[in-house]
């Protein structure tokens, strides 16, 4: 399921009033101290968002709906999914996303595109970038080991897509990418993945397994020519003989592939680049979300903002009593079910509440449950007014808050 989607909001009898805007307490900002930006303000300024968080939240909607924002306020933007699934393709109502930023249409003033990640497809366009010649690509991309690398190695898929975000980013078609992260618990390896790749490149092991490459079997040294016994005898002489074909192709590439993955690091850590951490108010999902913003810390990579998706929304305005009703009335009825309602919107505040007090002083806005599933562009757009009508600095001439905005 895609989106801040559930449901019917749950309640005996209808409920068909109008919810309203609820804000609930949230810390300010310390004495002297600038507001922090607003979620708008993100979208306006920043040229990467990336959006982190647990699975099953909703957050590939809420980084379309992000970008569909950033172009109603005129910006080019581009939403990139490494979700293999079809979920943004299905919340941007188009047949299927390819590796290549494709348009999405619309009546806004910017431009909207998206791209859903094919990390073979991308490794091997970055092996042909980096390659000397036209025959180096082409070995390199017909060796069975390169093969299974593209395909299985643990991290491949992340660091691909933190090549794509590279890409997107240091062109010059786009004003703001926003990258719709791995729904996972270890998401955050995304981000360690240029990190591990010039790891892996300084490795003695690699350096070793390049040796061929440079001197020919018979001329390594006995330690190394051991190894690759060992390994023949463990995994088979043909996939040794794989290996060192592999790395004889990649002879001379590798200053190339540490040079991008420095490049994307530092880009990672850019201070336009902001972290927006989406969760849900399910236990499981504020928990986990805590921990995507406790490891953002310990990076120095602040959260720019929290969304909270799927929250029961409020629909008395703060300081309105509700009129007295006789047992058995179909006043009765409706004044028990926005009651109900309403207990549903305490208990969904205070599951938040200790996650947006951590992550103060980062605005945090909330999404509330929708009736139907987003799979258009419509329902994109209602969501993206949810984050962006209540506490707008455009919308409302305030500052903001970095408080807690309840969304109807």
């Amino acid at each position: 399921m895609s989106g801040a989607t559930q449901g019917a909001t749950p309640g005996t009898g209808p409920a068909t009033a109008t919810p309203a805007p609820a804000p609930a307490p949230a810390p300010a900002p310390a004495p002297g101290t600038a507001h922090p930006p607003s979620l708008a303000e993100v979208v306006e300024r920043r040229s990467v968002i990336v959006c982190c968080g647990p699975g099953g939240v909703g957050k590939t909607t809420v980084s379309a709906s992000l970008a569909l924002e950033a172009a109603r306020r005129g910006r080019r933007a581009c939403v990139v999914t490494v979700d293999p699934a079809r979920r943004l393709a299905d919340a941007m109502g188009v047949e299927s996303l390819p590796n290549e930023p494709i348009v999405v249409p619309g009546d806004w003033p910017g431009m909207l595109h998206a791209v859903m990640l094919d990390s073979k497809t991308t490794f091997d366009e970055l092996v042909e970038r980096y390659a000397r010649t036209a025959d180096q690509a082409a070995a390199i991309k017909a060796n069975r080991l390169y093969q299974n690398l593209t395909g299985a190695l643990s991290g491949t898929q992340e660091y691909m897509a933190m090549e794509k975000l590279y890409e997107l980013a240091g062109s010059d078609d786009f004003d703001v990418v926003i990258v719709d992260t791995p729904p996972t618990r270890n998401a955050l390896d995304l981000l360690d993945a240029p990190r591990r790749l010039t790891q892996f490149l300084e490795n003695r092991l690699f350096r070793a397994l390049m040796a061929p490459t440079r001197l020919s079997l018979k001329a390594l040294n006995l330690a190394t020519q051991a190894l690759l016994k060992t390994i023949s005898r463990v995994a088979g002489a043909e996939i040794v003989q794989d290996a060192v074909a592999f790395f004889q192709a990649f002879q001379g590439m590798e200053v190339g592939f540490d040079e991008r993955a420095r490049a994307v690091r530092e880009l990672l850590a850019d201070p336009a680049t902001a972290y927006v951490v989406v969760t849900s108010p399910r236990a499981d999902a504020v928990e986990e979300a805590g921990f995507f913003a406790s490891r953002l810390d310990e990076r120095g990579a602040r959260t720019a903002a929290l969304v909270v998706n799927r929250v029961h929304p409020r629909f008395v305005p703060s300081g309105v009593s509700l009129p007295e009703a006789q047992a058995g009335s179909a006043l009765r009825v409706l004044v028990t079910n926005v009651t109900e309602l309403d207990e549903e919107a305490d208990v969904d505040e205070k599951a938040f509440a200790a996650l947006a007090a951590a992550s103060a002083p980062a605005p945090v806005s909330c999404v509330p449950l929708l009736s139907t599933d987003v799979h258009d562009v419509a329902g994109l757009g209602a969501v993206a007014d949810a984050l962006f009508t209540v506490g707008d600095p455009a919308a409302t001439g305030e500052p903001p808050t970095g408080g807690v905005a309840g969304v109807g």
